[in-house]
């Protein structure tokens, strides 16, 4: 199981990667203009309207870059929680952790692409 991990990491590292990227990126602008902004009265009413949310998010690029935020993000997560649960819990716990982690992160971005292509 050991040799599994490590032969399939590299192999991930892209959404890894692309997560921190989302996770660093295009977060915190998404959280301050929806949770800061927004409230505030600092964004006008219509620029978060439902109907122009939902038209940019149902066209096809925007449904894949839905698709592919959340699917990363997911990643991102099972990537830290593995080194979380490696650093506190010690190295043997990387084989009982990363599967279940890794296949968690795999339903999770098969369910956020099944969830936006009907959009």
């Amino acid at each position: 199981m050991k040799y599994w991990i490590h032969a399939v990491d590299p192999l991930l590292w892209p959404l890894f990667g692309l997560g921190f990227f989302c996770a660093a990126f295009l977060l915190p602008p998404w959280v301050a203009v929806v949770g800061i902004a927004h409230p505030a009265g600092w964004v006008s009413d219509g620029a978060l309207a439902y109907e122009r949310v939902y038209g940019l998010a149902s066209s096809l690029i925007g449904r894949a870059r839905l698709g592919v935020a959340v699917a990363t993000l997911l990643w991102n997560g099972a990537y830290h929680l593995r080194h979380t649960a490696m650093d506190l819990l010690g190295q043997e716990w990387d084989v009982r952790v990363t599967p279940f982690l890794y296949a968690v992160a795999a339903a999770g971005s098969v369910m956020a692409v099944t969830a936006v292509a009907p959009l």
